[in-house]
Parts: structure tokens; C-alpha cells; sequence
């Protein structure tokens, strides 16, 4: 299990040549709630972005990504589902349980690598709610809603 904040940054490496082939940047996100795959920017002045699917990586390291070709990125043309934090972003958004009670604005998904299952949400209140309560973290069971105002959730007990 590991969260975006961790995964953000993380160099992406070919297996056959070595060859660093870009930096995680952001999460493609179906709107059934799983990560389907990273999104990875390429390139020193040009920066490019390109779709990794999860299926596609061979290892999530905790220093790297891993890929057994550079072929397995692909163009991005249009985002139609979510992302975490660049195009039509999730972060930020209300989360709400499916009775109705305000959970907080979520900043952070708990997700398991292997094959994109969101876990839990790290959900903050406000910087100081934050710092005299800490951040709040709901685990869910089911996929969530997710909404234009809000993200619904069946929290787990």
C-alpha cells in the first residue's frame, strides 16, 4: 500500500537499458475510483506527459518505478476520467459518507500498486484543524461516487 504523496517524483527506469525515462507527476483515476495508471512527464525543457498503465509497471520500488520497456508509455490525448492533481483533479473535492455527513477535503489516496485499488483517503479540515487534530483517514470497501461538487464514500468501520 502506498499513498500518492509517496509515489509523486519517483523516477520511472527501463529494466533492459537502465535509462531513467521520467518522473510520476500525476494518478489517472476511472470513475469507478481506481488508479488505472501514472502519469509521467518526460523530458528536460519540453515536457511531455505520458499514460503508464498500472498493469504495465513491473515493480513500484520505493525509489523507482520500474518498466521492462519505454514502449509501454503511451500519448495521452484527451483525460476523460480523473486525475489527482492536474487535469480535472479529485484533490480538493468534499468528500461526503453516503448519509450525508461531511468528511473533510481530501489531499491523499492509499492505494495498492499492484493493481490500483484506492484503500482509504487522507482527507484534511483546514491547517489548523490539521495541526491541533491531524489529518483524518477513511478507509472505504466499495468504490466511491465521484461527482462534479463531491466524492461520496461508504466508510469502513
Amino acid at each position: 500500500m502506498r499513498t500518492f504523496s509517496l509515489l509523486k517524483g519517483l523516477p520511472v527506469f527501463e529494466i533492459k537499458s537502465g535509462t531513467k525515462i521520467g518522473d510520476v507527476f500525476d494518478l489517472n483515476i476511472s470513475v469507478c475510483g481506481t488508479v488505472t495508471g501514472l502519469i509521467v512527464r518526460k523530458g528536460t525543457i519540453l515536457k511531455r506527459s505520458l499514460l503508464l498503465k498500472v498493469k504495465d509497471v513491473s515493480s513500484f520500488g520505493w525509489d523507482g518505478v520500474m518498466v521492462e520497456s519505454h514502449e509501454v508509455l503511451e500519448p495521452i490525448k484527451k483525460i476523460n476520467e480523473y486525475t489527482f492533481e492536474s487535469q480535472n483533479p479529485l484533490t480538493g473535492k468534499m468528500m461526503m459518507t453516503r448519509e450525508g455527513e461531511r468528511l473533510g477535503l481530501l489531499e491523499d489516496v492509499y492505494f495498492l500498486e499492484e493493481v490500483g485499488t484506492i484503500i482509504g483517503y487522507e482527507l484534511s479540515d483546514g491547517f489548523f484543524s490539521d495541526m491541533l487534530e491531524g489529518k483524518r483517514v477513511v478507509k472505504t470497501d466499495i468504490p466511491p461516487a465521484i461527482g462534479k461538487d463531491a466524492i461520496i464514500v461508504n466508510v469502513k468501520e
